[in-house]
């Protein structure tokens, strides 16, 4: 069977799987009865079986490098599924569920090899309601897997169109800096997890209480490159960037590590290699975030994306530099703790934007008592807050003096 005919009978499949979902017309949340559902082998391929309480529109598609399967509902509450539900085959190497962006749910499954999609169904009973999803995949099959996967077309399911952005006026010294701060991961990712507390939800908090106090303080212009539980992927936070115009942009984390005695903020900028194992680690944890989320991988073009980083490097990133430096000396001088060497860099992808100067701010590790501590006091973080709108400020008014020098 020829690829072209794979893909449109995957195709087919999605958009038939779909009109299904409309024509039942499911419109509430659903939760997934862990105890009916399990993974698990069914002959050389692998069987998914998904009780949930009620039916859902769905769909489902693979992915390649690496292999993965993605089940999207409207919507599943995954409350509690997660390590409770049952994964009875090492031809499944992972499993994540999680918002995909709202109203949307996703379910992630990392294969151990190219099994192909071979069926998927969804029973509902019509006295109680409650639904069963059954997926099969086959055998492995290399050539057949990658001819057939990929996000398939479909009604209904296409991601909200951009708002229009207007194109940004001629800046000048006086005109507001356009910011775009960017809370880290989101939905599916929700990057580190320490007692409770999710890196996704504090970084999410803290943009907007620093969105507030940038605009309180005039002069600012601010985007988020999320407003909610949602996930964005890395490229889509520096397309928004680029939407709206951005001259800076602000990526704030506050990670986990396995040494509970590193605390304190720093500061990434971007480069080709690690200032140090770690921070080589730290880039490749978050970097990781749209393999988690079910994107499709297939487009990334190394050699744009090295072009990309030289172009940073030569047009933006002694003014990264600059500002990396500022919010340093903001942060010593406003009491707040820094690592030992706060100034690092690294290969962020989030980091890439050719012409905007960006950073990457770990504020502090959710794996330390102390720093866990502070980022959830809102009084603490008020502090911090403060601070990074005056190095924004003084940053502001040392570039535009640079350019201005420049320009002469």
């Amino acid at each position: 069977m020829g690829s072209s005919l794979l893909k449109w009978l995957g195709a087919l499949v999605a958009l038939w799987l779909g009109a299904m979902a409309q024509a039942q017309d499911f419109t509430a949340v659903a939760r997934l009865d862990h105890a009916q559902s399990v993974i698990r082998e069914r002959g050389a391929g692998v069987e998914l079986r998904l009780a949930l309480s009620q039916g859902v529109p769905w769909r489902v598609f693979t992915l390649a490098a690496p292999e993965r399967l993605v089940l999207d509902f409207r919507e599943v509450d995954w409350q509690g599924a997660g390590a409770a539900l049952a994964v009875e085959t090492d031809r499944v190497r992972g499993l994540r569920m999680g918002q995909i962006r709202p109203g949307w749910s996703r379910m992630v499954v990392d294969l151990a090899g190219p099994h192909v999609f071979e069926q998927a169904a969804m029973e509902v009973d019509a006295q109680s309601g409650t639904a069963l999803l059954h997926v099969r995949l086959g055998a492995e099959d290399a050539a057949r897997f990658s001819a057939t996967a990929g996000v398939p077309e479909g009604p209904g399911w296409e991601g909200a169109a951009p708002s229009a952005v207007p194109a940004p006026p001629e800046r000048d010294g006086t005109a507001p800096l356009r910011v775009m701060i960017d809370p880290g991961h989101g939905g599916i990712d929700p990057g580190a997890e320490v007692d409770g507390i999710a890196e996704k939800d504090l970084m999410l908090v803290l943009a907007r209480e620093l969105r507030e106090a940038l605009l309180r303080a005039g002069g600012f212009e601010v985007w988020l490159t999320r407003e909610g539980d949602e996930f964005v992927s890395l490229e889509g936070r520096v397309a928004q960037a680029h939407r709206v115009g951005a001259e800076v942009f602000l990526s704030l984390h506050a990670d986990a590590l396995s040494d509970l005695r590193a605390r304190g903020a720093s500061i990434y900028t971007l480069a080709d290699s690690a200032s140090d194992e770690a921070s080589a680690a730290l880039a490749e944890r978050h970097d990781r975030a749209d393999i988690l989320a079910g994107v499709d991988l297939r487009g990334t073009d190394d050699v744009v994306a090295d072009v990309l980083m030289d172009l940073a490097r030569q047009e933006t990133q002694p003014r990264a530099e600059a500002l990396a430096q500022t919010l340093i000396e903001s942060f010593r001088a406003g009491g707040i703790p820094l690592l030992s060497r706060p100034m690092r860099h690294a290969g962020f992808s989030v980091l890439k934007a050719p012409d905007i100067p960006s950073v990457l701010i770990e504020t502090g590790f959710l794996s330390n008592a102390r720093d866990r501590r502070h980022l959830s006091d809102p009084a603490w973080r008020a502090e911090l807050v403060a601070v990074l709108t005056g190095a924004l400020r003084t940053w502001q008014r040392a570039d535009r003096a640079r350019a201005a020098l420049l320009r002469q």
